[in-house]
């Protein structure tokens, strides 16, 4: 990616990189190096004011790279993690960035979606430039990933599109937990694409395998870390070596969410071969962009708990055949048999009414230790505005809601790992 400058930025395509089907569970694992299943963030995401998160007994990135004299924050210097908003709702960008498509897109969804790109690739262009001009980028590498796959949600007009690979954000499918993701490395990469598999618990152990140069340099002090699921992926990234890895969970989650899977749910990779238990969504259809009609938008009923994909062969997960490979199913399943008997309990925890704006001068701020404070200085806002048309703060949707379009007959007391 090239931003205000004549400097090229190649870097290396990984087109089998993984994450989970929504937010929670995938910065979890990046920054622990462990699936949901064993941090407790298996089930759903966590809400505004809900008072549960990553267990504080887990080592996470930043504690590792410190010990190699990293200085490191949520945005910080060598180790920056930046969350981009962008291209999370609620859908909104400054005027000057729709002007730039109010020409050629006529939706106007589609308009501030687009928008909302813009503004994020300009932000990323700023960060590049910066690198270059402060000389840093010669020992800098850059990893561009999203945190699940775009949302669809079973709508009639589509913003996001994950197209070929099916469905998209909460869903097993490709389009859920596939992401688009690149690394750069400036003299210290040899392929422009890899086909490695990769998952986000990766990343952990091969950033420390990076700072640590291959093990040849000690930490300051001894790391503790409980057992990872991820494994160094360096050498695949960079030399276009085979992975390191043949198989992941993709996730097993025991309860049903709103908008979401309505049984308990589970799936996992292992070489070619997918195998989705209970249901791969909603979103179960594929959303291609406007004017694209190779396969249909389709959004309905579910009519198998069993799903086998070969993904190299179908990796927009059109046939389904485990009905021909039996085999597979059941050495699949016992996999996830055997994986969900390692799994810790759910974390979730309901939402704290004291972590309501409304106790903190209309402040979104952290509330556990802050009940009997308000912060100095902040803007006085009205009521109103974080209310929806109800009346009500930060409500859920309900199931009912979510599924309108997308019923079921599958019974959720029929599923068990």
């Amino acid at each position: 990616m090239t931003h205000n400058s004549s400097v090229s930025w190649p870097g290396v395509q990984l087109t089998q990189n993984y994450v989970q089907q929504v937010c929670t569970p995938t910065r979890g694992a990046l920054m622990s190096g462990r699936y949901p299943i064993h941090t407790g963030l298996q089930h759903d995401v966590i809400y505004p004011g809900e008072p549960w998160g990553l267990p504080l007994d887990e080592t996470i990135i930043p504690q590792i790279l410190k010990e190699y004299n990293y200085s490191t924050h949520a945005v910080g210097t060598f180790f920056i993690y930046l969350a981009y908003q962008s291209v999370h709702g609620p859908h909104m960008v400054p005027q000057r960035y729709i002007d730039q498509y109010s020409s050629h897109i006529e939706n106007k969804g589609q308009q501030v979606f687009a928008a909302m790109v813009s503004s994020m690739d300009e932000g990323i262009g700023n960060i590049t430039k910066a690198l270059e001009n402060t000389g840093l980028a010669e020992n800098t590498i850059i990893v561009f990933s999203s945190d699940n796959g775009g949302n669809v949600n079973c709508v009639k007009e589509v913003t996001s599109s994950n197209y070929p690979y099916r469905g998209g954000k909460r869903a097993l499918y490709e389009g859920g937990v596939r992401s688009p993701s690149f690394v750069w490395a400036r003299n210290r990469i040899s392929s422009l694409r890899s086909d490695a598999m990769i998952h986000v618990t990766d990343w952990l152990p091969t950033f420390w395998s990076l700072a640590s140069l291959q093990g040849k340099l000690s930490p300051n002090n001894p790391i503790k870390t409980k057992p990872l699921d991820g494994v160094d992926q360096w050498l695949a990234i960079s030399e276009n070596l085979p992975s390191n890895r043949t198989e992941f969970v993709i996730n097993i989650d025991p309860k049903p969410i709103a908008c979401g899977h309505r049984v308990p749910h589970a799936g996992i990779r292992w070489k070619e071969w997918k195998l989705i238990i209970g249901q791969g969504g909603p979103p179960s259809g594929w959303y291609p962009a406007p004017g694209v009609e190779d396969l249909v938008n389709y959004c309905g009923p579910h009519d198998s708990y069993i799903e086998l994909y070969n993904i190299i062969e179908d990796p927009s997960e059109t046939r389904n055949v485990s009905d021909k490979f039996p085999d597979i199913v059941q050495m699949l399943t016992d996999k996830i048999k055997a994986y969900n008997a390692t799994a810790v309990p759910m974390g979730n925890k309901k939402k704290d009414p004291a972590s309501n704006p409304r106790n903190f001068n209309y402040t979104w701020m952290p509330w556990m230790d802050m009940v009997d404070r308000v912060p100095v200085g902040t803007y006085p806002l009205k009521d109103d505005l974080f209310q929806d048309e109800y009346g009500q703060y930060d409500i859920e949707p309900t199931m009912d809601a979510c599924f309108a379009d997308d019923e079921t007959n599958l019974d959720m007391n029929s599923i068990e790992f």
